[in-house]
């Protein structure tokens, strides 16, 4: 197993928190724990799980009120959220799902069942995950390639101006001159950004200045 499949179980019952955690540490996950709910909001976004394995009934904040939260967040809502409960009515299945969780198991929990369904929940938020790097890589190479065609229409105009504009300037007049030598080299850098966004692949972001970020040219 891979120590980025990470998983968070939330479980106020001791006994079976230290199962469910040493089952899935032996099985080679990387695991962290919390009693309830808030304790496992306290540890979300440090840890990153990407399954949430969580107990129903439980003080302070219980697993339905927690999958609320985890799904109401942006950052959140591809964790993959498992809802443990001893409830087995069709009724209380629909309720937990409603909510958003991914998954619903019934105590008692039968451990390779358990590993089976976080296999599953693994396998899950890696494709989502997957899927979202691909849509936005793609959005950003056309938003791209419309900002290179909307910028090399208006450029090219400008050049064909810029080039009658040399063939009727007096060639000795030096400070006209150095003006348009500024022009014609801001066009070709121009020109060489457009290339550059006509030409681009992936949307690898770096660091800029002040904490903001650009699209790698």
């Amino acid at each position: 197993m891979n120590k980025d499949d990470k998983i968070l179980i939330v479980e106020d019952e001791e006994d079976s928190r230290f199962i469910y955690e040493r089952l899935l540490t032996k099985d080679g996950y990387n695991i962290k724990t919390a009693e309830n709910g808030d304790e496992a909001l306290s540890i979300i976004d440090k840890f990153k799980p990407k399954v949430i394995l969580a107990d129903w009934t439980m003080p302070k904040l219980n697993g339905i009120e927690l999958c609320n939260i985890v799904k109401s967040k942006e950052e959140y809502k591809l964790i993959y959220f498992i809802l443990l409960t001893a409830r087995t009515s069709l009724r209380d299945r629909v309720e937990g799902l409603d909510t958003g969780a991914d998954d619903y198991l019934v105590k008692p929990i039968d451990n390779q069942e358990l590993v089976a369904r976080i296999r599953s929940g693994i396998r899950i938020h890696n494709l989502q995950n997957e899927l979202k790097s691909i849509e936005h890589n793609k959005a950003v190479v056309e938003l791209a390639c419309t900002i290179g065609h909307q910028i090399n229409n208006p450029l090219s105009s400008l050049m064909m101006s810029l080039n009658s504009l040399k063939d009727e300037i007096d060639q000795n007049k030096e400070d006209i001159k150095d003006d348009l030598f500024i022009m014609d080299e801001s066009i070709k850098r121009i020109q060489e950004f457009v290339k550059a966004l006509q030409k681009l692949q992936s949307s690898e972001v770096m660091d800029y200045a002040l904490d903001k970020k650009m699209i790698k040219i």
